[in-house]
C-alpha cells in the first residue's frame, strides 16, 4: 500500500501488532517511502496530540467508552491486592474502572506508570474494562510546583525550584480557579514542542506561598511524599488493639527507661543497664534495648504494610512530622508510655570491661517503662543535678547506663569510627510559624549513650540473622571514591593540612585529619568536606559492610516506628525465632532486593525535602538583612562561581562569577580553585570571606551573596562590581602579579591569562 493511512488504520495496525508501533514499522507495513514520510508524521504528531499514541490527549470514540487501544496510569493496589488503572483521556463524571492483568515474565508496574494496553469490555464484574499491557510508556507526567501567575490567556507557572527558570503555560480551561499568586501543583499538559514555553495543567491549589505553614508543605508537594493516609488505612489502624502478653517474655519488672527530645511524642526505644556479675566478666556490664514490636501490628499484606512501604520512612521538618505509620500506632500502640505495658523486641548484650559485645540474645518480650525522659534531664541528673523525676532513678538506672556507656566508648576508641563533630542548627519557629532564631543544638554524652547502645543493637541484630541464615536488609556504607578522596586531599591541603596518599584508607586516617583540624578556623570546613566526600549510604540484602562506623556487619533494627527497613529486620527476627505467623513472608524475601532500593529512594526524598525546607526557612529568615554583612567561609567552587557558608546560620549562598570584577576567572576542577587572569587572585575552599547578602528568596531557598573580603584583605580593585560591563579599561584593576596558590599544584600556581577581542 503506497497510499497514506487513515488515522483509524494506523490505530488498527498499533492494536494488531503492539511490538512494531515504531515509525519505521508503521511506514513498512503501509509501504510508505520517501516524501510520504512526511505525511506520515503528521498523522502521528496529531494522534500524540489527540491522545491516540504515548503522549495523547484526546480520542476519536464513542460517547462513554474507551478506544480498544488507550493509554493508562497504573492505581494503587486495593485491600485485595488486585491492580486498577485509569485512562489518562477523556472527561468522565465517574471515570470507567479498569482492572489490570498482567501475565508471567511481564515484570511488575507499579502505581504511577504508564502503560500502553488492550482493553476488553466486560459485563456482570464490579469493573467494566480489563487491560492487558502492550508497551511500558514511563512514569506519569511531569510534576511541577509554583507560583501561579494569570495573564489574559490563562496563566503561567514560575516554578519554585532553586536554579529553574523555565515557565510553563496554562491556558484559561486548565487553571483549576487558581488565583494570582498563589501556589499550585500542576502536571505538563500535551507533548513538549521544540519551540515555545511547555504547557501544563494545574492539579492542585496549596494557598499563599509566602505563608509560614507553607514552607514545608511546599518540600513535601515538591519531593511526592505522601502526607495524607487513605481511609482504609486508617481505619485499619483504628481497629488494632493492644498486644497481650501471650507467650512473649515478661521483663515488665526491669526499670527500662526512654531518653528522646524533649519535644518527643514517640518513644520506640528503652533500653536498661547492670553489672555482669558473672564469673570472668568483672567491670562487664549487661546492657538491654528494648525495641516497640511494630511487628506485631503491621503485618505482611495489609493496607498499613503497603502504605508503610510506600512511605519507606518517616520525614521530619521543623513544623511537622510526616510519618510512616497513623498515629494510632505511631504515637500510642506502638510507643513505649511511661507507667503503659507494651510489646517489644529485646536484646540483652553481654560487653566486657572494654566494651567488646560477649554475647547477645533476642526476646519477644512486654515491658513497662518507668519514666519517659528527655536528654537534658538525663544528662543534669548524671552530672549531680538531678530533678525529682530522675532523682529516684539516679542509682537504679542512670548511673548504671553511664558505666556501659563508658565501656563501649572504650570499644569505640579501639574501633575508630568515623568522628565527624558538625553543629547542627535547629530552627526555632513561633507559634505562627515565623523563624524566630536559627540556634545551635547542645549535644550531650547522653545523646552519644543512646547512640552507642543503639549501634551495638543493631549489629547484634545483623549478627543474629547471619547466624540464622535468615535474609535481612543491611545498612550499606562504602568507602569513599578514589575521586572524592582526592578532592578531599585537595582542600585539606588548602588549609595546612595532610591526608596520606597511597594507603588502604580507614577511618582511623580520617579521624586523624579531623583531630589536625580540631579547635582551628578550618573545624567546621574539614568535617563539612570529610562529610562531602563519603559515599550515599543505603539498604541491600547483600553485605558490604558499613565504612564510617567501621562494622563488618550492620542493620537497621531500632526505629519500626520511622524506618521500614527495621520492620524488615524485626519480621526476619520473628521468623527467625519462630515466634509468629508475621514474620517475614516468602513474597517479601522475593522482593527484598526491590524493596531495598525502594526505601533507599524514598530515604533519599526525604533528606532532599528536609534541606530543601531548611533552606526556605534560612531565606525567610535572612529576608530582612538583605544588605548585611556576614562572615563566612567558601564551602565550594564551580565554574559558574563559589558558595559560602555563612558563620552565624550555617545558611549556604552564591556568589556568581559574573560579580567578582571584570577579569576572566579560571576554574581548576583538580584544585578547586577560581583564579582571576589579571590580578592573579585565587579563590579556593577553606577561604574566609566577608559577603554581603544581595539578594534572599524565601519560595525557592536561594541566598544571592557579593564578596567583600577574602581572609580580611579587600579585593584588588577595591571593589566588587556586577559584571564585565562598562568601556574597555575603565575600571581595570592594576595588573600584578598574584599571590601564591595556596594548594600545592602546579596548575593552580600558573598564573592563566586571556587575550581580549
Amino acid at each position: 500500500m503506497s497510499q497514506i493511512p487513515t488515522k483509524d488504520q494506523i490505530l488498527a495496525w498499533i492494536s494488531e501488532n503492539p511490538t512494531q508501533t515504531a515509525k519505521r514499522d508503521i511506514a513498512k507495513a503501509f509501504g510508505i517511502k520517501g516524501a510520504a514520510r512526511i505525511d506520515l508524521k503528521r498523522l502521528l504528531k496529531e494522534l500524540e496530540a489527540e491522545g491516540h499514541l504515548e503522549k495523547r490527549k484526546k480520542t476519536f470514540r464513542e460517547a462513554g467508552s474507551l478506544p480498544p487501544v488507550t493509554v493508562l496510569e497504573i492505581l494503587e493496589p486495593d485491600s485485595d491486592g488486585d491492580l486498577f488503572a485509569r485512562p489518562l483521556e477523556g472527561r468522565f463524571e465517574e471515570a470507567p474502572k479498569i482492572l489490570f492483568l498482567t501475565r508471567p515474565g511481564e515484570g511488575a508496574v507499579g502505581a504511577g506508570d504508564r502503560v500502553l494496553a488492550r482493553l476488553t469490555g466486560v459485563e456482570g464484574q464490579d469493573h467494566a474494562y480489563e487491560a492487558r499491557l502492550i508497551r511500558r510508556i514511563g512514569r506519569g507526567a511531569q510534576k511541577l510546583l509554583g507560583v501561579f501567575r494569570e495573564t489574559s490567556e490563562g496563566g503561567r507557572i514560575v516554578p519554585i525550584d532553586k536554579g529553574s527558570d523555565k515557565e510553563w503555560l496554562v491556558a484559561r480551561d486548565a487553571t483549576g480557579g487558581a488565583r494570582d499568586g498563589e501556589l499550585v501543583e500542576a502536571e505538563q499538559a500535551g507533548p513538549k514542542g521544540r519551540l515555545g514555553l511547555p504547557r501544563a495543567r494545574i492539579t492542585q491549589r496549596l494557598g499563599d506561598p509566602s505563608g509560614p505553614r507553607a514552607v514545608s508543605l511546599i518540600a513535601i508537594h515538591q519531593h511526592g511524599i505522601p502526607d495524607e493516609f487513605p481511609d482504609e488505612v486508617i481505619a485499619e489502624a483504628e481497629r488494632l488493639k493492644p498486644a497481650p502478653l501471650g507467650e512473649r517474655e515478661d521483663l515488665r519488672g526491669l526499670p527500662f527507661v526512654t531518653i528522646d527530645p524533649s519535644d518527643a511524642r514517640d518513644h520506640d526505644d528503652a533500653c536498661f543497664a547492670h553489672p555482669d556479675d558473672t564469673p570472668g566478666n568483672d567491670g562487664g556490664h549487661v546492657l538491654w534495648v528494648a525495641i516497640a514490636d511494630v511487628a506485631h501490628y503491621v503485618t505482611p499484606g495489609t493496607a498499613l504494610d503497603r502504605e508503610a512501604r510506600k512511605r519507606g520512612n518517616s520525614s521530619y521538618f521543623p513544623d511537622r512530622v510526616v510519618p510512616m505509620l497513623p498515629e494510632r500506632l505511631s504515637a500510642d500502640l506502638c510507643s513505649l508510655h511511661e507507667g503503659v505495658a507494651r510489646p517489644v523486641i529485646a536484646v540483652r548484650m553481654v560487653v566486657d570491661a572494654q566494651g567488646n559485645k560477649i554475647s547477645h540474645r533476642f526476646t519477644r518480650a512486654m515491658i513497662t517503662s518507668r519514666a519517659s525522659l528527655s536528654y537534658e534531664e538525663v544528662q543534669a541528673a548524671q552530672d549531680g543535678q538531678p530533678n525529682d523525676r530522675c532523682a529516684a532513678l539516679s542509682d537504679e538506672v542512670i548511673a548504671p547506663l553511664y558505666a556501659g556507656y563508658a565501656a563501649l566508648k572504650r570499644a569505640r576508641s579501639t574501633r575508630q569510627p568515623l568522628d565527624l563533630d558538625l553543629p547542627e542548627r535547629k530552627i526555632v519557629l513561633s507559634e505562627e510559624g515565623e523563624v524566630v532564631s536559627i540556634a545551635l543544638k547542645e549535644r550531650f554524652d547522653a545523646h552519644r549513650l543512646i547512640e552507642e547502645f543503639m549501634v551495638l543493637a543493631n549489629v547484634a541484630a545483623a549478627e543474629e540473622l547471619i547466624r540464622l541464615r535468615r535474609p535481612l536488609l543491611f545498612r550499606v556504607h562504602e568507602e569513599p571514591s578514589v575521586e572524592k578522596l582526592d578532592a578531599l586531599r585537595e582542600v585539606a591541603e588548602a588549609s595546612g593540612f595532610q591526608l596520606a596518599k597511597g594507603q588502604v584508607l580507614h577511618t582511623k586516617h580520617l579521624n586523624r585529619l579531623l583531630a589536625q583540624a580540631e579547635g582551628t578556623d578550618f573545624d567546621e570546613l574539614l568535617n563539612i568536606t570529610t562529610l562531602r566526600s563519603m559515599q550515599q549510604a543505603y539498604y541491600a540484602p547483600e553485605n558490604y559492610g558499613h565504612f564510617g562506623l567501621a562494622l563488618r556487619n550492620y542493620a537497621h533494627f531500632t526505629s519500626p516506628i520511622r524506618r521500614y527497613s527495621d520492620l524488615i529486620v524485626h519480621r526476619a527476627l520473628v521468623s527467625g525465632h519462630r515466634w509468629g505467623n508475621d514474620g517475614l513472608s516468602a513474597e517479601e524475601i522475593e522482593g527484598l532486593a526491590e524493596t531495598a532500593q525502594h526505601i533507599s529512594e524514598t530515604e533519599r526524598r526525604s533528606m532532599a525535602a528536609e534541606r530543601d525546607t531548611t533552606d526556605r526557612y534560612l531565606a525567610a529568615y535572612l529576608s530582612e538583612r538583605v544588605g548585611n554583612e556576614f562572615g563566612g567561609r567558601i564551602s565550594g567552587v564551580t565554574r559558574f562561581g563559589l558558595f559560602v557558608k555563612l558563620d552565624e546560620t550555617g545558611a549556604d549562598g552564591l556568589i556568581p562569577i559574573r560579580t567578582l570584577g571584570r577579569e576572566f576567572f579560571h576554574f581548576d576542577a583538580q584544585s578547586q580553585t577560581l583564579m582571576g587572569s589579571e590580578t592573579g587572585l585565587t579563590l579556593g575552599v577553606g577561604q574566609r570571606v566577608t559577603v554581603r547578602l544581595a539578594e534572599a528568596v524565601p519560595v525557592t531557598g536561594g541566598l544571592m551573596l557579593e564578596l567583600l573580603s577574602v581572609d580580611d584583605k579587600a579585593l584588588p580593585g577595591g571593589r566588587v562590581t556586577r559584571g564585565r560591563g562598562g568601556p574597555k579599561g575603565r575600571g581595570k584593576p592594576p595588573g600584578r602579579k598574584g599571590p601564591k596558590a595556596r594548594v600545592g599544584d602546579a596548575k593552580a600556581k600558573r598564573k592563566v591569562t586571556r587575550k581580549r577581542k
